[in-house]
């Protein structure tokens, strides 16, 4: 009787092996014949050479600088953003939204599936419009909110006016800022240093505590800091300060509002093309030469930083938080 079942035991152990090895023999051709049948993937691009290296042509505008006028105009994905839904039913607020980074996340935000409001100063309207119009082409609701983040009450309203047209707020992106050359100390004034420190560091705080209220478990803040916070230039002394603050209130945000479900992170850029540059954010001689001393040989666009504020405010990345996510070219920093 035991040989009997150790017989039969063997049997059912050599067959589902065999049925096993059946399958595994199988399996693979199937997998290829699936992916022969797919679309084909992309060609692979070298990273050192997808964009514009320096040297560029000289080129100053007044503060702040339009996207639109630069030469080479940056890249925000306007054509090569491609979403897939990460987003649906989403409602982000981000500011500096006319270019730059902010602009990258509006169209990335929007074409994965989000509603977007966007604030900027009145004298970028024309890069706002652009935005706008891409993000409505993307089939979400779009919102252009112009004003001053300087002004305490106007970022209580802003705030208040992105939740009344959006019907609410999940995402707050704090991207705009001030940035502006100066070779001494002795050449930044009062007036200066405050605009700086309004622009990049208050408006947040004023906006943040404006947005709270609104804010669910789930939601995400997301700040724009830069590699200024731990390699800061000679000549950016009070911009370079503010970054430094805020990769440090992201981190602290981020430990208080942990046990409400609320997620905050940064993201640290290199050296981007965006009209900062251009505007008084750079020498003539930097510019010329902006992002040549990166192991890449080139400053980044735009474009290149949107799957970073994608993937901040994706339902996905929830253990995510207190986090700063760089991009500089291979810098190392932050």
């Amino acid at each position: 009787m035991m040989n009997e079942e150790h017989k039969l035991s063997r049997r059912q152990v050599i067959s589902g092996l065999g049925a096993s090895l059946a399958v595994a023999a199988v399996g693979p051709v199937f997998g290829a014949e699936a992916g022969a049948a797919g679309a084909a993937a992309d060609p692979l691009e070298d990273p050192t050479k997808k964009y514009p290296r320096p040297p560029f042509k000289s080129q100053q505008q007044p503060w702040p600088g339009l996207a639109g006028q630069m030469d080479p105009k940056p890249d925000h994905g306007e054509k090569s953003y491609k979403g897939s839904g990460r987003l649906k039913g989403r409602k982000a607020l981000i500011t500096g939204g006319d270019s730059g980074m902010g602009r990258a996340a509006a169209i990335a935000y929007a074409r994965e599936g989000a509603d977007v409001a966007i604030n900027y100063l009145p004298a970028e309207e024309a890069d706002a419009r652009e935005v706008i119009a891409l993000i409505k082409a993307a089939g979400q609701k779009g919102v252009a909110i112009p004003g001053d983040l300087r002004d305490e009450a106007f970022c209580k309203k802003l705030v208040e006016e992105t939740v009344r047209q959006l019907g609410g707020l999940d995402i707050v992106v704090s991207n705009a800022a001030r940035q502006q050359t100066r070779k001494s100390i002795l050449e930044l004034t009062t007036e200066d240093f405050d605009a700086t420190m309004k622009t990049n560091i208050y408006a947040p705080f004023w906006i943040i505590k404006a947005a709270l209220p609104h804010l669910k478990p789930g939601s995400a803040i997301i700040g724009t800091t830069s590699e200024q916070a731990t390699d800061p230039s000679e000549d950016l002394y009070d911009y370079a300060q503010t970054k430094a603050a805020t990769t440090n209130y992201v981190r602290s945000l981020a430990k208080q509002l942990a046990p409400k479900g609320i997620r905050v992170n940064g993201v640290a850029p290199g050296p981007i093309w965006t009209p900062l540059q251009v505007s008084g954010g750079a020498t003539q001689e930097k510019l010329v030469k902006f992002g040549g001393d990166t192991p890449m040989m080139r400053p980044g666009q735009p474009v290149e930083l949107a799957s970073i504020y994608v993937q901040l405010a994706d339902p996905q990345a929830s253990y995510a938080t207190g986090q700063v996510y760089g991009a500089a070219g291979g810098k190392g920093l932050p």
